[in-house]
């Protein structure tokens, strides 16, 4: 999908690496915490640097920080940032990043789930993920984006497809019906069920 979406003009995709941003002979990203603690906190002068240099570009930029302290994504929040002409991910890594960094040039931090990685990184290939599969084009059908779970406030309802019947498990009748108001209605049913039992929350 992601190749799709480049091939198209649908999406530019660039990855820098924050070291281009040092000036030291090593090409240091990182240092120890001052007050002491395990691991190491990521620098504000490359980070300020790159971001900087970016925007340069396209002043329009909304910047964006990786961080399991940040505001959970959900399918809203991925509709939103698709909105947005221009996004520069910082992925977070280490013991996270200074927190000047957050104070003064980040615009919006993103979690994607109540635990931590070991890079941010791999967080920020699902940001973008969930992003391009709802810019128009991206997908081989338009309506597989709005029919998603969470798209209309419940998870999916149940998929099938060939064979019919498979070891003695048979696909609902009215699916095979052809009765497109009777299917249409089995579904609403069944995300409703589903997300009652799997996200109620998401019912409240």
């Amino acid at each position: 999908m992601m190749k799709r979406a480049q091939e198209k003009g649908i999406l530019e995709l660039h990855i820098r690496n924050l070291r281009d941003w040092t000036t030291d002979k090593h090409h240091v990203v990182d240092d120890a915490p001052f007050g002491g603690g395990q691991g190491m906190v990521m620098k504000p002068e490359p980070i300020f640097a790159a971001v900087e240099d970016l925007r340069v570009e396209n002043r329009k930029s909304k910047i964006v920080l990786m961080s399991p302290a940040g505001r959970r994504l959900d399918q809203e929040l991925a509709k939103r940032l698709s909105q947005e002409p221009r996004l520069i991910i910082v992925s977070g890594h280490y013991e996270g990043v200074d927190h000047r960094i957050i104070e003064h040039l980040i615009d919006l931090e993103i979690s994607i789930g109540d635990y931590v990685l070991t890079n941010g990184a791999i967080a920020a290939v699902v940001l973008v993920d969930a992003i391009v599969r709802l810019l128009p084009g991206a997908l081989g059908h338009e309506q597989s984006a709005a029919d998603d779970s969470f798209s209309q406030g419940l998870l999916e309802a149940p998929q099938y497809t060939r064979p019919a019947e498979f070891r003695g498990w048979k696909v609902p009748e009215v699916l095979l019906s052809g009765n497109h108001a009777e299917i249409a209605r089995w579904r609403q049913e069944q995300a409703v069920k589903r997300t009652r039992q799997n996200r109620p929350d998401l019912l409240k």
